[in-house]
């Protein structure tokens, strides 16, 4: 089955990074030196890959791929789902193909799943501590070039998605109303270009009236205290829906998910999540 996702070139990806570890168009480059120096073309491998710590896994489909792009015929089963929380020890792929092959793409499918599965396994453990209050949202804080799979991994952990880049929603911050003049007046003028999701941040309680008569069709209350939640969700009174961002931290999610707000947004899902431990053995055939 083919790994799809809206705006993300797969095959792309998989050339680029293997172009990048095997040095495609640098002097000298464009092999893996010690796998044919030191493998015969011909050896076969079996492999497990596994995961030493309790993870949520996402990214599996894509290390499959990086295997198939040098090896076609291998011979990979995926036994874990994305999105499956399995404990340490689990087995995750076997597969059996081409020796050099596999060992050419090991880093690239490992990379690739260590990451997505440290970032679904952190958002679990996020929405876990919110206790059925509000959902979860990443943020853009992505690595460039990453985006689309980082943001999937959050969903593997149980996240919704943000807006997904500067296209698909207005996001209204401190610098654009600066640069309007006030809240409503920048909300207006979004609004007045026909855009339809307006997200206008707010760090005063006295500027929600204004962002809502404007048309603003989400608020994003930016470093509030809990006091200041549960007051701006009584204003805002279910109109639209209100977001806490900023300085979100796993031991304090669980009680601002708790003012009523509709999401909390968490930048560090993307931007700090550790790698996930898991690991390649082979066997020769």
């Amino acid at each position: 089955m083919t790994f799809t996702l809206p705006g993300f070139d797969l095959a792309h990806f998989i050339r680029a990074t293997l172009d990048e570890d095997l040095g495609v168009g640098l002097p000298g480059g464009g092999h893996d030196v010690t796998s044919e120096s030191v493998i015969p073309a011909d050896a076969r491998f079996a492999g497990v890959m596994d995961t030493r710590d309790a993870i949520t896994v996402a990214g599996l489909p894509i290390a499959a791929a990086f295997f198939r792009a040098l090896d076609p015929a291998m011979d990979i089963a995926i036994l874990a789902e994305e999105g499956a929380q399995v404990p340490a020890g689990t087995d995750l792929m076997r597969l059996s193909g081409n020796a050099r092959a596999m060992l050419t793409a090991e880093r690239g499918a490992l990379n690739t799943a260590q990451h997505l599965s440290g970032i679904a396994t952190m958002t679990r453990s996020y929405v876990d501590a919110m206790h059925g209050h509000a959902t979860l949202l990443d943020t853009r804080k992505t690595i460039p070039g990453l985006r689309y799979l980082e943001k999937y991994a959050t969903r593997m952990g149980g996240a919704q998605n943000h807006r997904m880049g500067l296209w698909d929603a207005a996001m209204i911050k401190d610098n654009h109303v600066l640069v309007a003049g006030g809240v409503a007046e920048a909300v207006r003028r979004a609004k007045a270009a026909g855009v339809a999701n307006i997200i206008c941040e707010v760090d005063r309680v006295s500027q929600i009236e204004p962002a809502l008569s404007a048309g603003a069709s989400h608020i994003l209350l930016d470093n509030m205290d809990l006091d200041k939640l549960r007051e701006s969700v009584g204003i805002i009174a279910g109109r639209v829906p209100c977001e806490a961002s900023g300085g979100v931290r796993l031991d304090t999610i669980g009680a601002i998910a708790a003012t009523g707000v509709t999401y909390v947004s968490v930048g560090r899902l993307t931007q700090s999540a550790p790698a996930a431990d898991i690991g390649l053995d082979f066997t020769p055939l």
